[in-house]
């Protein structure tokens, strides 16, 4: 599936770059949808991204520093060359994983 840009307020409040605005206004959703979305070359650090889908979303080139995606779907995303460091991933995602899609862009696929 393509990668796609979506009309959600909240997904173009990231597309913006405006991270506080998207986590005030997400504080009382549990669960979003950004499966399959384009956060290409964003700067996405202090998101809050627990509960989100972010299946087969695209992050090459975003800066994603320091953020918890521990409770986040991540199946069949690319983070090709995005910067990732002091991330937590969901413990399905191995390191291996991880660093192939980094370097390689390849989409990263959980641990049974």
């Amino acid at each position: 599936m393509a990668v796609r840009i979506i009309d959600d307020p909240l997904y173009q409040l990231l597309r913006n770059e405006q991270v506080e605005d998207f986590n005030k206004q997400r504080e009382s959703l549990n669960t979003l949808d950004f499966s399959d979305c384009d956060f290409r070359g964003l700067d996405l650090r202090r998101l809050n991204a627990s509960g989100i889908n972010f299946s087969g979303a695209y992050f090459r080139g975003a800066d994603l520093r320091g953020i918890d995606f521990s409770q986040s779907n991540l199946r069949g995303a690319s983070l090709a060359n995005s910067q990732v460091s002091g991330c937590l991933f969901p413990v399905e995602l191995s390191a291996a994983e991880i660093d192939l899609s980094i370097q390689q862009g390849t989409r990263m696929r959980y641990q049974r």
